[in-house]
């Protein structure tokens, strides 16, 4: 299926000065392999049944499957090894979603990170393995290139040299961050977001951060740390301050039948990275961040699952013709006509079959 319907979000800025690429991201890639279906969590010395499973691309590959998905010209800096993992992973990324992987490599001897996880009862518990990668041999090709914007994922304690070339070239730093497991929680210690435009945390994140007990409190303290915060309530949607104008934002959550949340913070991230390299206003950049992450849980894995602009229109078309739609609600998504495609398939969309079992090495 073509996700991104020959959508250019960014089409009216376009220049021939511009950067070779929108997004630039680098990370791991790990083979993703989920079960869903499961009534409850496995219980030791038991063998649980799934009604369903799946795998894709994971890891970074999450996020940038659904920039490429969002019409975004997405490039991938990552290890790949030389297993038939990833060279799965490999041709799902660069044939089936178009990133451009000429900063990635292929590894010779080292197998690719896996990570089974298991959903159930709208949480999901996850097994990984994998090791580092070992460092390259010979050139590279110039890592970080000229781009709108990147991902980063912020670590305690820990500089990337990166992040900051990018950000001296122009490049808008979009951040978020992973659990402490220091449990020290201290804001200081990220120490590249000085160079961030937007930082996404999660409310718990957000909270021990700023040692507050309110994720909206803890928004307006991290917008005094940089230009535009953003907090995920999970299922009360998203909160935004712009540090610079006070403008606050907030939407709430779609309900929607999870049956995979993998993956849904990355699509957030690159459905509020989407809106911003657009121009868009913050609520609309909130309300479509949470519209593609609602619409990705529906569906196996993180990569796969994510939404191109053929599903939100299909979505779009779906819900104007459900009686018991708010038209309140409705009218929050009001700037998505101008935007979307005319809908070509019904409403749900079957996205992809998730497995590597019906391809062959040549």
């Amino acid at each position: 299926m073509d996700h991104t319907a020959h959508i250019d979000p960014l089409g009216a800025l376009r220049a021939p000065d511009d950067p070779e690429c929108d997004v630039y991201l680098t990370g791991t890639v790990f083979l993703d392999i989920i079960f869903t279906g499961l009534d409850s969590a496995p219980v030791r010395g038991t063998e649980s049944w799934a009604r369903g499973m799946g795998s894709s691309p994971g890891g970074i590959a999450n996020m940038a499957t659904a920039l490429a998905r969002l019409g975004l010209r997405t490039s991938l800096s990552a290890a790949f090894g030389d297993d038939h993992y990833g060279e799965y992973c490999w041709d799902a990324l660069a044939q089936g979603e178009g990133i451009d992987l000429s900063r990635s490599r292929t590894v010779s001897g080292w197998h690719s990170p896996v990570t089974v996880s298991m959903a159930y009862e709208g949480e999901r518990t996850m097994v990984s393995h994998g090791h580092e990668a070992p460092p390259p041999e010979g050139a590279l090709p110039e890592c970080p290139p000229r781009a709108r914007a990147a991902v980063a994922a912020l670590a305690p304690g820990r500089r990337d040299e990166w992040i900051a070339t990018s950000a001296r070239r122009g490049t808008r730093i979009f951040a978020d961050v992973g659990w402490d497991d220091s449990g020290r929680w201290d804001l200081a210690g990220l120490a590249d977001l000085e160079h961030c435009e937007a930082f996404l945390p999660n409310a718990e994140e957000a909270m021990r951060y700023t040692r507050t007990d309110c994720p909206r409190a803890a928004a307006r303290l991290l917008a005094e740390r940089v230009p535009v915060a953003v907090v995920t309530l999970g299922s009360e949607g998203a909160y935004a301050v712009d540090g610079a104008t006070g403008e606050t934002a907030e939407v709430p959550a779609i309900a929607v039948e999870a049956l995979d949340p993998t993956g849904a913070g990355d699509v957030f991230v690159a459905g509020f990275v989407t809106g911003t390299l657009a121009g868009w206003p913050l609520a609309d950049r909130l309300a479509f961040a949470g519209l593609t992450a609602a619409l990705s849980v529906q569906e196996f894995g993180g990569s796969l699952s994510a939404p191109g602009w053929t599903e939100i229109a299909a979505w779009w078309s779906h819900v104007r013709g459900c009686a018991d739609q708010d038209p309140a609600a409705l009218r929050r998504y009001g700037f998505l006509p101008e935007l979307l495609p005319a809908p070509t398939r019904p409403w749900p969309l079957r996205r992809a079959v998730p497995t590597i079992g019906f391809g062959r090495s040549a």
